[in-house]
This record gives structure tokens, sequence and C-alpha cells, in this order.
């Protein structure tokens, strides 16, 4: 983990080394200071590779390790603090000013000196650290050279197949599955692999397959291997052909004796004359698995299988090809409490009804942490096991987190097994990541409990925080993407929704790896959590060199941070979503900005009541990312100019009035996202030809900007424009026409147009080649003939659009189109006809507000992918069409602000029941009445008789249909692919499982 710490101070020491250069001649006595720091730094690299693992076991190994990583953090706050001193004088006038001013103030240089000395000075303790590495017995590791666990973790990983656990539950199913797919009578090698996060019961899945009496019939030979973190190829190979022969100890010395090669030989041709089994447990890495698959027959044909067991996907992937691949799900909670009452209670005679009652509902609270991972239901149940009173099962929930962890040893006489806790097994994962991973996993430890993730914000984070390297193949953001899917594929982080283009959009953490998060952040000085207010009643504040501050705001508070320390470099609100956090000064940012100079990450968001963004803010200049996001904040000073190093800055505010703003954009060469709040004025227009590197903008409109600087902005991904009455985007299609411009980078694209600003210019869309969603808001009458040849345009959103009927052919033949919104005034026609064939990949269809809309028509064979449909707000449609009875993927229909005469055919007896029958799921929200109907406080569609396709009706709150409504939103719309491989609903074919009545 120092390792980490190093490697990124040393490279971010580089940009400020040129900075210091390009200030005047004579500091570059400073910078070449500052390259030989780094230099040192850098020498360190693979000597703390084996400090870090050698730290667990060793007190003194562990302090120079800390001596090592606050070494490389004062030398950053030396160079840090020269170099915003540089910066502020230069403001004052111009370099031979400021190089005046200098020789005033610190007399004739004395202060470049001090400067130096002290960088000198820190360079020499690196150096000596360095040089004290003998003694400690720590060796430089080179490359990517595996370093050794200690041997005593080792011993703790082997797994026995003898050795069956007795207590399981919820894995018969799998079982089954797996020993079908072993046995089918195929003459080809396959690998079948097993993956998931440690604890998840993989061991456990394969020793129950192992043994399976329908296994143990088909093979003949049999052999279970578990692999080291630090696989040694020919030890294992080894191991397997003695087990498959079941080798006398002749055998034995000759196979000893053999070559690696010919080892390799003698299974390959034993796998092919028997049929051998092989489970290979706990393997870790690609090089681990491809140091063994040469003693495989993967291309021959034979009747041998292998089974194999890992925490990461890529392996599991990389060795199964296109064979079976298995991951275990988490326990439901049915689950959980059968498992954790075999262990716990079953078989007592001397538990009485009542304390049964209270163990049960103390246990199922507790269970909530496990979160239905078998390891930790084990550990937790092995605990209460021998706990007799419900006062100790108290006690025990009090601190259930730190009891999970841990885990206990049970006396001999109480069922004669061991429960350690789940950190090691955890742990095992974090220690196996790259150092690279390491800090952006921890980085996640900052969000709070069962907290959804952006990933879009998370690698914007990440990157400000210099935890992505620079690559010369890819854009930093597909690297922190690419950081993150490795995070998954090694079981660290969990996915939360996709987004349209199948890309993760939203992760989690588990709540036990987020446990292991925090600790291992706050065990290596990295980031720390804070509660405020109990952070301010308890005096607490952060111990030692903080550089990140995460504060979790519940209640009003008289001050923003419990710590003045200067040297924070991150510091990152969060408002708890339940509560409305209300500030009590608007001068509440004044302070912060004044203490915290070396800020390069501050998130100021969801901070309720006027806010004050004060001048001095121009003075933060290491700032890389600022987010203001649903702040009231009303005015942006003009000093945010000087924050030339701002990658991502986020003002979206609280749109309740408008943000003033000045064109303070010009010299931010660095910014790669700029989010402009959706109301805003500025006093100028803004220059933005000279960002090159951005790549999001967001809520820029035609009359704020000289639309000649777009053409300039060709690295864009994302663009959200605007054009109102006043600024027509005509002119932009005459630039666009005059130039040979193409934004071949630009992803998504929104563009907005007033009613009476004319149409919009079709022409913006040719220019995007690679567009992968597409927003059309104002007239168009017609899409470019074009737009069908589009490989990648997955989601699209017509409103306003007054597209001619005919239009609807062109739409239906777009090759990949997942996702469609047609909302008011989409087509100039009262009638839309879906024709056969059309949308053939279509998932995911939306008709909102459109109210003009009086007839819908599918016809069969129309949308053969379709899984979700929602209707909303569309008063003079008055049936479903006839064509829905074809569509056998439709998973789920949603209605909503729907008149009750339509309503009343979509229930079952009513007209249009026949044509969406087969749904699962039809949920009908906020029904709407017409003058001629009925007011009524409340109604449902038809009497449930308890007969087959009787519903269960389900009545939701106000706020839970609004949830509902914000999940179909064109930003935050779940996964049609994902629902439709895992429905999570049990209802019959057209069952209602929603009703609610809004007059």
């Amino acid at each position: 983990m120092a390792e980490a710490v190093v490697a990124i101070v040393a490279e971010g020491l580089k940009p400020l080394g040129d900075f210091i250069i390009q200030q005047a001649n004579i500091l570059s006595g400073v910078s070449s200071q500052v390259e030989l720091a780094r230099t040192e730094l850098q020498f360190m690299y693979g000597f703390l590779k084996d400090a870090d693992a050698k730290q667990e076991d060793n007190e003194v190994v562990r302090i120079w390790v800390a001596n090592i990583r606050d070494a490389a953090y004062d030398l950053e706050d030396v160079i840090e603090t020269f170099v915003l001193k540089v910066a502020l004088k230069r403001r004052v006038g111009s370099k031979k000013i400021v190089l005046k001013r200098y020789a005033c103030i610190f007399k004739e240089g004395c202060y470049l000196y001090r400067i130096g000395s002290d960088i000198e000075q820190i360079t020499n303790k690196i150096s000596k650290l360095r040089l004290s590495l003998q003694s400690y017995n720590i060796k430089e590791i080179r490359g990517s050279e595996a370093v050794a666990s200690p041997t005593s973790s080792q011993d703790r990983r082997l797994t026995f197949p003898h050795v069956m656990e007795r207590d399981v539950v919820g894995i018969q199913d799998n079982i089954e599955t797996l020993a079908k797919n072993l046995v089918e009578d195929e003459k080809c090698h396959r690998v079948l692999s097993i993956w998931g996060m440690g604890g998840s019961g993989k061991t456990t899945l394969a020793k129950h397959v192992y043994h399976h009496n329908e296994v143990r019939r088909h093979f003949d030979c049999f052999a279970w291997v578990c692999i080291s973190q630090r696989c040694q190829g020919r030890d294992v190979l080894e191991e397997i052909l003695v087990k498959l022969k079941s080798a006398t100890k002749v055998q034995r010395e000759e196979i000893e004796k053999l070559k690696t090669d010919e080892i390799a030989e003698q299974l390959c041709t034993m796998q092919q004359e028997s049929k051998c089994l092989v489970v290979v447990d706990d393997i870790w890495t690609l090089e681990a698995w491809n140091s063994l698959k040469a003693g495989f027959p993967m291309k021959e044909e034979t009747h041998s299988r292998v089974l194999l067991t890992t925490r990461n996907k890529e392996v599991a992937m990389h060795a199964s090809g296109n064979n079976f691949l298995y991951q275990p799900q988490p326990l439901s909670k049915t689950e959980s409490w059968e498992l954790f009452e075999k262990i716990t209670i079953s078989g007592r005679h001397n538990t009485d009804p009542e304390t049964y009652a209270k163990k049960e509902e103390l246990g199922k609270k507790m269970l909530q942490h496990c979160a239905g991972l078998p390891l930790a239901i084990t550990v937790l149940a092995g605990v209460l096991a021998r706990k007799v009173t419900v006062e100790e099962w108290d006690l025990v929930r009090e601190n259930v987190d730190v009891y999970i962890r841990k885990g206990t040893v049970l006396e001999r006489g109480n069922r004669g097994q061991e429960y350690e806790g789940t950190a090691w097994v955890l742990a095992l994962s974090y220690d196996n990541l790259p150092y690279r991973l390491k800090l952006c996993f921890l980085y996640l430890c900052q969000f709070p409990e069962d907290y959804e993730i952006p990933v879009k914000r998370l690698t914007q984070l990440w990157i400000a925080e210099g935890l992505i390297p620079l690559s010369s193949t890819e854009m930093m953001e597909d690297e922190a993407y690419n950081c993150l899917n490795e995070l998954v594929e090694r079981c660290m982080v969990q996915v939360g929704k996709h987004g349209s283009t199948n890309k993760i959009k939203t992760c989690r953490l588990h709540d036990l790896i987020r446990d292991l998060c925090v600790l291992k952040a706050k065990e290596e000085n990295f980031l720390y959590v804070i509660h405020l207010s109990q952070a301010i009643a308890s005096m607490a504040a952060p111990i030692g060199k903080v550089r990140r501050l995460a504060i979790y705001l519940d209640k009003e508070v008289d001050q923003l941070a419990p710590t003045r320390d200067g040297q924070l470099r991150s510091l990152l609100y969060f408002v708890d979503p339940e509560y409305y956090f209300q500030n009590r000064s608007a001068r509440l940012l004044h302070p912060i900005l004044e203490d915290f100079k070396f800020l390069r990450v501050l998130k100021f968001e969801d901070i309720g009541g006027d806010v004050e963004l004060p001048s001095t803010i121009g003075n933060l200049i290491h700032l890389r990312f600022l987010s203001l996001k649903n702040s009231n904040i009303k005015r942006l000073p003009s000093s945010v100019a000087n924050l030339v190093f701002l990658q991502t800055l986020d003002l979206r505010c609280f749109d309740w009035d408008f943000l003033k703003m000045q064109n303070v954009f010009g010299k931010m060469e660095h910014l790669r996202h700029l989010y402009l709040p959706g109301r805003h004025r500025v006093s100028e227009r803004l220059s933005l030809a000279s960002l090159r590197n951005l790549q999001t903008l967001v809520n820029i409109s035609s009359e704020d900007f000289d639309l000649n600087d777009l053409a300039e902005l060709t690295s864009l991904r994302k663009l959200i424009i605007s054009a109102p009455r006043s600024t027509p985007l005509k002119f932009l299609e005459e630039i666009l026409e005059s130039g040979s411009i193409t934004f071949k980078h630009l992803l998504s694209l929104s563009v907005e147009v007033d009613s009476g600003s004319g149409v919009l210019p079709t022409n913006i869309v040719l220019r995007c080649p690679n567009l992968y969603k597409l927003r059309l808001h104002g007239r168009i009458t017609e899409l470019p003939q074009h737009i069908c040849c589009y490989p990648n345009l997955t989601k699209m959103t017509l409103q306003g659009t007054g597209l001619r009927e005919d239009q609807t052919e062109l739409l239906a033949k777009l090759p990949n189109l997942r996702i469609l919104y047609l909302g008011f005034y989409a087509f100039q026609s009262e009638t839309i006809v879906f024709s056969e064939g059309g949308f053939p990949h279509l998932e995911f269809l939306s008709l909102d507000w459109w109210w003009q809309l009086k007839e819908w028509r599918v016809e069969k064979g129309s949308m053969p992918s379709l899984c979700r449909l929602h209707i909303e707000d569309c008063s003079a449609l008055r049936e479903l069409p006839d064509g829905l009875q074809y569509v056998s993927t439709l998973k789920e229909i949603t209605i909503n602000f729907m008149y009750r005469e339509f309503c009343t055919r979509v229930g079952e007896g009513g007209e249009d029941f026949y044509k969406i029958k087969h749904v699962p799921s039809l949920i009908i929200t906020n029904i709407t009445f017409t003058e001629e109907s009925e007011m009524l406080e409340s109604t449902t569609l038809r009497e449930m008789d308890g007969t087959a396709a009787a519903p269960s009706c389900q009545i939701r709150t106000k706020q839970e249909t609004e949830l509902e409504m914000e999940s179909l939103a064109v930003s935050e719309v779940v996964d049609p692919v994902r629902v439709a491989e895992q429905p999570t609903m049990d209802n019959a074919p057209g069952e209602i499982v929603e009703i609610q009545v809004a007059c």
C-alpha cells in the first residue's frame, strides 16, 4: 500500500516541477531538487512491494513503511506549499515583479534556500530509509513479480475435500446443475468455473459436487488441489498426477524425477485414457492458470473434466472459454435464517417459545449485516451458538460487525468446530490486488453504506486524486472504467445498474467488504470517514497526517470540518438522503477555504440554504475536482478563473434561482468535464475554444458562447446544448456545413430548441457517427436518412419533434436500438403504427405526455425483444394495441396518470386483458378521472376471489411512486436486459401488483 502512495506522490511531483520551471529560470534549482527527490522515491517501488507484504507480521517493518509514507507526504507538502506561494505572488504582476517581491520579502532568496533545504532534508531521509532495508530483510521485487504470502496465511487457506461443512443451505439445486454438466457425455475437454467473492460458498459447493453420487460413479480418477497465491506450476501438476494415479511411494519418487513437460504429458495421456475429475480450488491469477493448462488436454477428445473455483472472473472466463461459468448468489433472507438457526438454535430442547421469539428477532436484525454471505452467517452463528441467554445475544448485537469480522474459537465441547472471522478471508482478496487497484478500492470507503455509487462520478474522482496513471493508448476515463471492471471481476465491487450501452452505471460495496475497506483505509491513513455531529459532540478528530476526509452530515451544525489540518487534500460531504441538510450560515464555506489551501477535491453537494462561495476559492490552485451540485449557490466569483488545474467542475446548483457567472473557463486547459446549471446568466460570452481536453459539456446554451468554439471541442463525448428563441441554432448548421468537422468521439448528444427558434439542425447528428444516445427536443419533421446506418445508437428520446408518420419506418430499422422514449408531439399524426419486423432489438419503450396520441397499432412480429413498456399521461389513448399479445418477451407494464376507463380495460375482465395476460407484472399508479367518471377515493380493478391468477394488490405511497417514476427517467433507466435475465417477481401472468388512485 505504501508503494502505491509513494508512486502517486512521485508521479504528482513531475507536473509541479514543470510548473516551477515555467515561472522563472531562477527557480530551476528547486526544480532539479524536486526531480532528484522524485527519483529517490522511484527507487523505493520494488522494495515497498516486499515491505507491504511483510508489515502485517512485523511491527518494525510496519513502522518503517509508515515512515516512508509520511516522508513522501512531507515532500509533497513542501513542494505544493512552494508552488502555491509562487502562484499567489504571480498575480501581483509580471514575473520580474514577482522575483523582486521575493527578494524583498525573503531577503534575497532566503525563502528559496529554505525550500531547497527542506526538500534536500526529506530526500536524505528517504535515502537513509532505503539504505536500512537490508537490516529488515526487505528485498527488491521487480515488475509484476509476486510476493509470497506469510506461511501462516497460506496454511489457513488450504482446503481438504474430505472435510465437509455439515450445515449448508440453498445450494442443492446448484449441486445438481453442476453435477449434470460434469457428467454430460461429450468428447471434449471441459472446464467448469465457479467464481465469486471470498466466503460466498465456492469451495463448499465444489466439495458437494466432488462427492456427488453420480459424479463418483461417472469418473474413474479424482484429484483435489488447493492453489496458493504464489502458485508453483510444476508442484501443482505433480500433485495432480500423484492423486489421479493414487501413486505408491515408488511411483511418487519416479514422478519427482520427471521434468515439468514430462509430468504435463503424462497428465494429458491419463486424462485421455480415463475419465478424470480434477478440482482446482482457489486459483487467483491468469499466470497461475497458464502455468497449469499444459497438463490438461484442452483441445483433445476426452471425457475428463476440470472444476475450478476462483475469486477472479477473468480467470474463470479464460479457463472455461464458452463452457459453464457459475456465480453463487447471496442467500435469501429465508435461507440466511435457516442456516443461522441450524447452527445456533436447532436441537436445543431447553429453548422456550418466548426465548426463541426474542432470539429470532435479534438474530434476524444481526443477519442484515451478513447480506446473505454464507461465511459471515456461519461466523455469526458460531459466535452465538455458545451464548445461551437473550442478554448475551443482545450484547453481540451491539457490536455485531466486530464479531463477524473477528469471530471466535469455540470450546471443544461445543460442536467441535472453530469459527474464525471473515476478516482474513476477505483480506486475501485485498492483498492480491495490484497496488493501483488497492488505492482505487480504498477510495470507495468514503461512500455511505448501501450507497449506489455513480460510476462516472467515481472515475472523475479517481482521476482527480491521481489514482489513474496516464496511458499512451487510452483516455484516463477508459482506464478508470477498466480499473472498476477489474474490481468487479475480482468480486471486490458489486454491480448496481447497467446503462443503455450495457456499461456499469452504478456500483456498490457488500457490507462486509465495505467494513474491510474502511478498516484498511484507516490503517493506511489513506482516508477517514466521520459523522460530523458525532465528531463535534465528542471533540474527536482524525489523528496524524490526514489527506482525505469524508464527512457525513445528518443535522444542522455550526462548522463543516472537525479539524483544521492544513495538509488535507480531499474533502467530500455526504448528506443523508432522508434528511434535508439546512446550513445555519451562508458563510460556512469561508473557513474551509481558508484552512485547506491544498485541496485537490472538494465535493460540496446537497447543502440546503443559501451558500456563499467566497472569492478565496481562487486560492485553491491545486484543485482538480469541484462539485457544487444541488447546493444553493447564486454567484460564481471571478477568482474561479485561477483554478487552472481543474479537471471536473460541476455547477448544477439548485434551479430555484439563476446562477450568475462570468467568463472564467478560458484558461482551464485541463478541464475534462463541465456541468453548467440549468438556469444561469453570464455577464459576457464564455470562451471555450481552448478547452481541447473537454469531454463533457452539459447545459450549454447557444446564447452563452460563440458557436464557432464548438468546432474546436473535438474530444467531446457528451454534449447537452439548447437554443432559446433569441439565438437559434441555424448558425451552427452553417458552421458545420462550411467545415469538415466530425465529432467522432461524441457518444451522447442532446439538442433542445424552443418552439419559436426554428427547426433542429439535423446535420449535427450526421457529424456524430458513433452516437450511443440521442435526445432531440424541438421540431425536425424528418430524421436524417443515414441514421439507420448508425451501428451504436442504442437509446433515443424524441420530444416535440413533430415527425411525419412515415418516420416510424426509419426508426424501426435502427439496427441496435434498445431504449426508445416518445414524448409530447413526437409525431404529427394521432395514429402510430409499429410494423411487422420493426424494432428487432427494442427492449424498453416509453410513451409519455403524448396527449394527442389516439391510436397505437402494433403488428404481429413487431418488437420481438420488448421487456418493459411504460405509458404515462397519454390522455387521448383509449386502448392497448392488439399486437402486444404476441410480444412474448414482455415482463413488465407500468401505467401512470392514465384515465380510469383505460385502466379498467387492462384489468382482468376488461376488454384489453387478453392482450397482456401473459405479462408477469402490471403496475398501475395515479389513476385519473374524466369529468364523467365517478370521483372515488379508492378503487380496485377486480375483486380477488382466491382463484388462479388472482392478484395481490400492493398500494404504494406517493414517495415510493415518485421513486419508481425516477427509475424510468432517461438517465436512470434500469437495464432491461438485466430485468429479463433476473426476474424478481413471482406474480402470475397478468397479475396487477399495484394500484393507485389520484383524483
